[in-house]
């Protein structure tokens, strides 16, 4: 037998086997749940109910942002209900994810049906080992955390078209793109905004104990530097041993006429994408020298570039309009596939009427995670289990990866990474103090599970958007779909992580700068 056809036996292997059975029985009993539409309207009609129920109880539990008892708001009450129908418009609309796609998607499409998207990939592919297809995906998914959710409207669905073009499952890179982006959320070698927004929670729990304290932004950025590379890795062995092979069972029935053609490169096209793409990079050269000085507008008031309330950060999503639209319309007018402004205009509209479904669905969405904000059932959830943990005084390391496995439990409900921490730092990080264990290995910790989980929880704000993007290429894909071929990477990096941070541990290998194991610092 042939090395090719003994790995084509061992990949029907893994396809067929145990893992195999349990992913299918996972995704026939999803996929015959109601339309995602309708499950986020049914889960916010349940939120209501319960809220109603528990409303009439009172808890011990103290919320730690306000330093008050946890109450349950019941949303059932006339007040409630006037003001959900008033403000139903304002929730839509304010739906973070829905204006991140949309704006992001208008200069996507300009840049995709000009061509500039399909000539970039056709030179991408002619020097991109095929061996090497999967790593490349997720590490530039988990390089683009540091542009926010540039991944979740970017890298994905790229993904999906690069393996396609590939003669690969266009699903399997739709996965290792969201494993990199959603579920190695934690993991990057790039600083980002993140950092020190989880930074200032950590510190003020800190504070509670050691008032004189203060926690260094990047006090986890060595470790998650090294989980990039161990999440590469992970990925890539889950992809091409797992995923792919249970997707031959899948086969691709969806639009793929509208899908580019990687035909070879004409030296017109050549010329023009290089044109175009010097365009990008002169302005970036130009949005460089802005940001540069001490004194840009660009900076947030303390002078950094990576913080949230930075201008610089909260314009990228306007920045990756124009960083594809611009050259897009080059290349565009370039090559003659834009005659007019008219056609490129054509060229946004038919990227939004792509997005008719996710828009649907987002409305849904919207309303459900407003509800479950609302209610403070969400919160109550996560300051009673974090109780819990504590009540148990477990030893260090095994409460450690408590805290990994609750903060993933507790992701499935409550996808905020800040909103979280701010409900379980205070809780977690003086407790771990007065155990010895200092605040930066219980943040890195948190870290690990709020991101393994991310990826197989429907009420993620982007889980419809993946979802959609599969349809694109397997027309029955469902949330029990995205959440059978997700579950792999969630268990696998829940588990893998958890024993990669115990074993950093072990060896004592700096966490970040200025970071320790062990509290008061050495």
């Amino acid at each position: 037998m042939s090395q090719e056809s003994q790995t084509g036996q061992q990949n029907t292997d893994y396809g067929s086997g145990v893992l195999a059975r349990f992913l299918n029985g996972i995704e026939r009993v999803g996929n015959k749940l109601p339309d995602p539409a309708i499950i986020f309207l049914m889960a916010m009609i349940l939120i209501w109910f319960l809220s109603w129920i528990f409303s009439s109880f009172s808890f011990d539990a103290i919320d730690p942002r306000t330093g008050q008892g946890i109450v349950v708001h019941n949303l059932l009450n006339g007040d409630s209900m006037a003001g959900f129908l008033a403000g139903m418009v304002k929730t839509f609309t304010g739906f973070a994810p829905l204006g991140v796609v949309l704006v992001a998607m208008l200069g996507v499409g300009v840049a995709e049906h000009s061509g500039y998207i399909n000539a970039g990939l056709k030179l991408m592919l002619k020097r991109t080992p095929q061996a090497l297809l999967t790593p490349s995906i997720i590490l530039i998914a988990i390089v683009s955390h540091t542009a926010t959710d540039a991944g979740y409207v970017l890298v994905i669905p790229l993904a999906g078209v690069i393996f396609y073009a590939m003669g690969r499952h266009p699903l399997a890179g739709i996965a290792a793109a969201f494993a990199g982006v959603s579920g190695g959320f934690s993991a990057n070698f790039i600083p980002s905004g993140i950092d020190p927004l989880l930074q200032s929670f950590t510190q003020s729990a800190a504070q509670i104990i050691d008032p004189e304290i203060a926690i260094n932004p990047l006090n986890n950025w060595y470790f998650t530097s090294a989980s990039s590379l161990f999440i590469v890795l992970l990925g890539w062995y889950i992809t091409d041993k797992i995923i792919e092979p249970r997707l031959k069972q899948s086969p691709v029935d969806g639009d793929t006429q509208s899908l580019p053609s990687f035909s070879e490169i004409t030296g017109k096209e050549r010329r023009a994408f290089f044109v175009a793409s010097a365009v990008m990079i002169a302005g970036l050269v130009l949005l460089y020298l802005a940001a540069s000085p001490a004194d840009s507008p660009l900076r947030s008031p303390n002078g950094e570039l990576s913080d949230f309330k930075a201008p610089l950060m909260q314009s990228i999503v306007p920045l990756i309009f124009l960083l594809f639209w611009i050259p897009g319309a080059v290349f565009g007018f370039m090559v003659g596939t834009f005659k007019s402004s008219k056609d490129m205009i054509d060229a946004m509209s038919k990227s939004m009427s792509s997005m008719a479904y996710y828009i649907v669905m987002a409305f849904f969405c919207a309303l459900f995670i407003a509800a479950f904000a609302q209610s403070n059932l969400g919160a109550l959830l996560a300051i009673e289990g974090a109780e819990v943990l504590k009540a148990l005084a477990l030893p260090s390391a095994v409460t450690i990866v408590g805290i990994i496995f609750l903060t993933a439990f507790v992701n499935l409900f409550v996808g905020s990474a800040s909103a979280k921490w701010a409900l379980l730092g205070p809780i977690f990080v003086p407790m771990l103090m007065q155990l010895g264990i200092s605040p930066d290995l219980t943040q890195a910790a948190y870290r690990v599970g709020d991101s393994g989980s991310n990826i197989i929880t429907p009420l993620m704000p982007y889980f419809p958007l993946v979802v959609v993007y599969c349809q694109k290429y397997v027309k029955n894909t469902g949330i029990g779909t995205l959440i059978a071929l997700m579950l792999p990477y969630s268990i696998a990096f829940l588990i893998g992580w958890t024993l990669f941070l115990l074993g950093y541990w072990a060896l004592g290998i700096d966490l970040g700068l200025q970071a320790s194991y062990v509290y008061p610092a050495k």
